[in-house]
């Protein structure tokens, strides 16, 4: 088999495996908030537990997590959906894949714009579907243009994946964008869209968020939007993503759900309940600070001779070119080779480009104090000096 662990999880393995052996190891290569999950929603899981919430859930999702997920996509997103267009899985990440093995046909193709999360290529192998991967620039904000997508649609064209904030890069779709892209995506009927919107609350631009939907209604039969509660909630060990779309394609994910895992954890289902239905305040303070560790490191990294990092309104990640850094270092051929010798020479653990579909780049998650980016960055300077 051709698929290879996700490299996010392999570059923290080998941060992991260097700390046991006694060196001094930052690591900025994984995608997971550093806040502890919020209080009441803790309370809630332990409510949950007390009161005999314990036997097997429905396998699409509790009433009340449903019913959470619908007053949320009304009150954020000003959409309308109905329990049965509501599947609730084991992270955002099953709901994905749910939805690609309910999908794809053998050689079915995928569009998908690179940069792109590390996982995508692989799991839509995996349902065999074909990845064809559209090269998003620095010029276009690392994004793709309505030109690509019209020139890369064929017969075999099955679905569009929408990574927005997106990781690695943090850009997002704005609604003159998405407009534009949709006005490609009407003149090809069978081509469905995904819109991954897990970041959407991790979001600082003058723009309001919007989604596809919010701009192009009329896609909504061919449209279905994956997002959870890991990210905005720092509940990634809780393990509850959710999607949301046409009827007859949740369906079909249910009946993928039930073969493979059932319903997602009835205690976590309860504490996600809690997050959606409870005080907003921890999102929006845990957002400020991203946001303003973003400001620094942006800053910072530009500074370092070599590097050009672009401001981003999303995410916790910056995701510089060191492409001048490798060209001056002999010994260097590519991001993976830099990586590996910024992690053994600068006790600095970072993820390659190329396994965002993007050589040339390191991504660098700031979702960690503000003293470990400032050591990170005095690391870095010293060791290419």
């Amino acid at each position: 088999m051709q698929i290879k662990p996700p490299a996010t999880i392999t570059v923290s393995a080998r941060a992991t495996e260097l700390r046991a052996r006694g060196h001094d190891i930052i690591s900025l290569g994984f995608g997971e908030p550093d806040f502890d999950t919020p209080g009441h929603i803790k309370q809630a899981a332990i409510d949950a537990i007390e009161a005999g919430e314990t036997k097997y859930p429905p396998v699409d999702g509790t009433v009340r997590l449903k019913r959470a997920i619908i007053k949320k996509f009304r009150d954020d997103n000003q959409l309308e959906f109905t329990a049965d267009q509501i599947i609730v899985s084991t992270g955002a990440k099953q709901s994905l894949f749910n939805l690609l093995v309910s999908l794809l046909n053998p050689d079915d193709e995928v569009i998908l714009p690179a940069p792109y999360w590390v996982s995508y290529p692989d799991m839509i192998k995996l349902a065999d579907g074909q990845p064809v991967i559209l090269n998003a620039t620095a010029e276009n904000n690392y994004k793709i243009t309505p030109k690509q997508l019209q020139t890369s649609l064929t017969d075999e064209s099955r679905l569009l994946i929408i990574n927005s904030p997106c990781n690695p890069t943090g850009q997002v779709f704005d609604a003159d964008e998405y407009r534009a892209l949709a006005e490609v995506l009407v003149e090809y009927p069978k081509v469905m869209i995904a819109c991954d919107d897990i970041y959407e609350h991790i979001y600082w631009g003058e723009k309001p968020f919007c989604t596809l939907l919010n701009v192009c209604p009329e896609l909504a039969p061919r449209t279905i939007i994956i997002n959870g509660v890991s990210k905005a909630y720092a509940m990634t060990g809780w393990r509850i993503g959710y999607a949301a779309g046409p009827q007859e394609l949740v369906a079909s994910m249910r009946k993928v759900q039930a073969q493979v895992t059932s319903g997602a954890c009835s205690i976590s289902q309860a504490a996600a309940a809690a997050a959606l239905e409870g005080p907003q305040d921890c999102v929006a303070s845990m957002r400020a600070e991203y946001q303003r560790r973003y400001a620094y490191l942006v800053d910072a990294l530009n500074r370092i001779d070599g590097v050009e990092c672009p401001d981003c309104d999303g995410a916790f990640y910056a995701f510089p070119s060191f492409k001048a850094v490798i060209e001056g270092l002999p010994d260097i051929r590519d991001d993976v080779e830099l990586a590996a010798w910024m992690l053994e020479n600068a006790g600095v653990a970072m993820v390659p480009g190329t396994a965002f579909g993007a050589p040339g780049h390191l991504r660098l998650s700031f979702a960690t104090s503000m003293e470990n980016l400032q050591t990170c960055v005095a690391r870095i300077k010293e060791a290419l000096a």
